[in-house]
């Protein structure tokens, strides 16, 4: 549907029906989302929104990879239903991935939602939400062009997190992997100009971040496509070089497009985070192929064997599916296999779910669920071993964490990150959050699927 308005970013006093109203954002999925949720919320409030969760315009960031996120979504959409029937109601937008997979039917099942949009029409979200307060109308705001993009022109100041931000360096993805939704609900692979990343650096940086994350759903692909073409690792390294940016980290990483320049770059410079989120997600190659994933294991291995020789202590993650239609017992042990030899430090496995739309949910190989989970129990169980073997090894050594926020569990615990990205539990005030601390490790687990957690002595504390 072609949108009724240009372009271009929302200015105050452009939307004077917004100021004062509350808003609510929920928001689901990956780092994209949570980086278009705060700019959006930078300029709701810049045209006068509160936030509030007793609000007048509830606002969802949605994720359409795997089909229980999407179910959870249109659960919470449900629980409105008794304030619609009474006419209390607020007005309801659904924004990214699902929203442009499922479309107009998301109004026809939900009518309180008055705004559908994709997430290459996020910068029109504003305008929308303003002119539906008006009239009551639904606007669609869906991304029939793969290639046309309508994005917010502003930096994520209004964050969650005031140490921490994400920055999309490239959007979409050209890779088509069969079993993936991503190409289908967020476009073409496109990268931002890198003079315009650098200039959101400066300014998250002066906005109090010291870490930034570069996103994009395959990041090693950045600049490829621009004339002339620039290097992931020329942006990593200039990245680095801001004032005020103590760390950098990127995600997520495709091992087709993962060059050793890159290396380079992590192992000359210190703030370029020892951590890459390197996704598998098969060990047989017969998988791989059928996955249209542009590699085998062999040149899988040898990224990980040069990421390790040249950067010591790197903390390697990955991601994993089993159950992939067609995969057999010896398909599923080679993953298994794989597991064993590479060592990750965390894997974020899941059972294969078909997407409708995609290659993969058309193939009449699908496999049992019984099957599926009976797998996924096994590796999972398996990465929960070799990532409390591979925590055990940091037990007494110091390492530099930057402290983030509480902890989600326990009272009186902060958490933090190490370079190498292991989540770290601390007792201390509130006034540490925001600064470096150097820990002395004193305790190992497995933190669920992997993450390197436990109890740290805090020697001293520096500021930024």
């Amino acid at each position: 549907m072609t949108p009724d308005f240009k372009n271009a970013p929302v200015q105050p006093g452009k939307n004077g029906g917004l100021a004062g109203a509350r808003f609510w954002i929920r928001t689901f999925g990956c780092q994209m989302n949570v980086y278009d949720a705060d700019r959006l919320r930078t300029v709701l409030r810049h045209l006068g929104m509160n936030e509030a969760e007793d609000a007048d315009v509830t606002i969802f960031l949605t994720c359409s990879v795997r089909e229980k996120a999407e179910q959870k979504i249109l659960s919470e959409l449900g629980r409105f239903r008794e304030a619609y029937d009474r006419g209390e109601v607020p007005l309801v937008a659904v924004l990214g991935c699902m929203a442009q997979r499922v479309g107009e039917q998301l109004v026809k099942r939900y009518p309180w939602v008055r705004v559908v949009a994709g997430p290459r029409h996020l910068g029109m979200v504003p305008q929308a939400i303003e002119q539906a307060r008006g009239d009551g109308r639904a606007r669609f705001l869906l991304d029939d062009d793969p290639h046309s993009l309508y994005d917010l022109e502003t930096a994520p100041l209004a964050r969650a997190n005031a140490f921490k931000a994400f920055i999309c360096v490239a959007y979409g993805c050209d890779r088509f992997c069969t079993y993936c939704i991503v190409p289908h609900v967020r476009g073409r692979f496109q990268s931002r100009k890198m003079e315009e990343i650098l200039s959101e650096v400066r300014a998250l940086a002066e906005s109090g971040a010291v870490e930034v994350t570069l996103l994009g759903q395959n990041v090693d692909a950045y600049g490829s496509d621009l004339s002339p073409a620039v290097p992931f690792a020329d942006l990593l390294e200039a990245t680095s070089c801001i004032s005020g940016i103590k760390r950098v980290r990127f995600a997520t990483s495709h091992p087709a497009d993962f060059s050793p320049q890159i290396v380079d770059a992590m192992a000359r410079n210190e703030k370029i985070c020892r951590a890459v989120n390197l996704p598998v997600q098969s060990g047989s190659d017969r998988i791989l192929q059928k996955m249209n994933r542009g590699y085998d294991t062999a040149q899988y291995l040898e990224i990980v064997s040069l990421l390790r020789k040249k950067i010591p202590g790197v903390a390697i993650t990955s991601d994993l599916i089993v159950g992939f239609p067609g995969e057999t017992q010896d398909d599923f042990e080679r993953s298994v296999e794989l597991l064993e030899r590479v060592r990750f430090d965390l894997v974020h496995t899941a059972a294969y779910s078909p997407r409708e739309g995609t290659p993969a949910a058309r193939s009449d190989e699908q496999l049992d669920a019984r099957v599926k989970a009976s797998r996924l129990n096994a590796v999972n169980a398996l990465q929960s071993r070799i990532a409390r073997e591979i925590n055990k090894t940091y037990v007494g050594g110091i390492y530099e964490i930057l402290i983030d926020g509480t902890a989600p569990k326990g009272e009186g615990l902060l958490q933090g990150r190490t370079s190498s990205d292991k989540v770290v539990l601390v007792r201390g005030p509130r006034e540490w959050i925001g600064r470096f601390a150097v820990a002395r490790k004193q305790r190992a687990s497995h933190r669920g699927m992997g993450w390197g957690g436990g109890w740290y002595r805090i020697p001293g504390t520096r500021t930024n």
